[in-house]
């Protein structure tokens, strides 16, 4: 075999090996980032169904149903916003409180859906 023909073969051969590597490397890549998409969404929703556990039972103070208090929320936020930043309106605490109340039990919320997805079905709950 020639020199061409023998140069020619192994950049054919180290083209489809990089070839390969790159496909390994790429898969590799977007199985990770899935997994890291998953993992925070369902950590999110984990934190939010939380924080409107803790919202219901400050507002029921170990009684059956709750004597909501107009304010708690607006303040609640006014306080979180300022140490944690955004996500925590009045209006996305009062969501996450019936988060917590629509689904009681977490098993029962799948992580197959993200949050935006369970905020749009409980604006339908709220406004039927």
């Amino acid at each position: 075999m020639s020199y061409a023909a023998n140069q020619l073969m192994n950049s054919v051969k180290n083209k489809n090996t990089l070839s390969a590597l790159i496909k390994q490397i790429r898969s590799l890549v977007e199985g990770a980032r899935y997994n890291v998409a998953r993992n925070i969404n369902k950590e999110i929703l984990n934190t939010y169904w939380q924080v409107g556990k803790h919202i219901v039972e400050y507002e029921q103070a170990g009684n059956i149903k709750a004597t909501y208090g107009k304010q708690l929320l607006i303040n609640l936020s006014k306080e979180l916003s300022l140490e944690l930043g955004k996500g925590f309106s009045r209006s996305n605490l009062s969501y996450m409180r019936l988060f917590y109340q629509r689904y009681q039990k977490s098993e029962a919320v799948s992580h197959k859906l993200t949050w935006s997805h369970y905020f749009e079905l409980l604006k339908i709950v709220c406004f039927k």
